[in-house]
């Protein structure tokens, strides 16, 4: 991360292709980070926060389209941010939810499903694949609407 930078929550700017926001959710400040360039240079305006606490309250202000969310993080878990993201009786069926983590066993995806994750990208990832996923939903996103 730059010197000067907080490592808090990045403020949203407005891509230039007109692309919807999206918010990296990492306690991971490195992969977060990895994350939020590559995608912004991309032009899609990314919000981070390192916990669930703050990707909750950066939900209701940023209302992003797309929120890459990792699973295992310390308070609130990927898993309960998901339910809640996905419960919010104006947001929860505008935005695509993909679940970032290590957890690869068959039950832990079904659960992400269960829980309302429209995908599942296992770490460790590559950055040209999370790219194709996110883009993949955001497509299935404006099919559905």
């Amino acid at each position: 991360m730059p010197q000067g930078v907080d490592a808090g929550v990045y403020s949203v700017h407005t891509g230039e292709a007109g692309l919807p926001p999206i918010l990296v959710v990492d306690d991971n400040h490195d992969n977060a980070e990895i994350i939020r360039q590559y995608l912004e240079i991309r032009g899609y305006p990314i919000s981070v926060a390192h916990n669930g606490d703050e990707a909750l309250a950066l939900y209701e202000t940023v209302k992003p389209a797309l929120v890459l969310l990792d699973v295992m993080m310390p308070g609130r878990d990927g898993w309960e941010v998901c339910r809640i993201m996905k419960q919010h009786p104006l947001l929860g069926n505008k935005v695509r939810i993909i679940m970032v983590t290590a957890l690869d066993a068959w039950d832990d995806k079904r659960e992400a499903l269960q829980l309302g994750a429209d995908d599942y990208v296992e770490k460790p990832f590559d950055l040209p694949t999370l790219a194709k996923t996110v883009q993949r939903n955001l497509d299935q996103m404006r099919v559905a609407t």
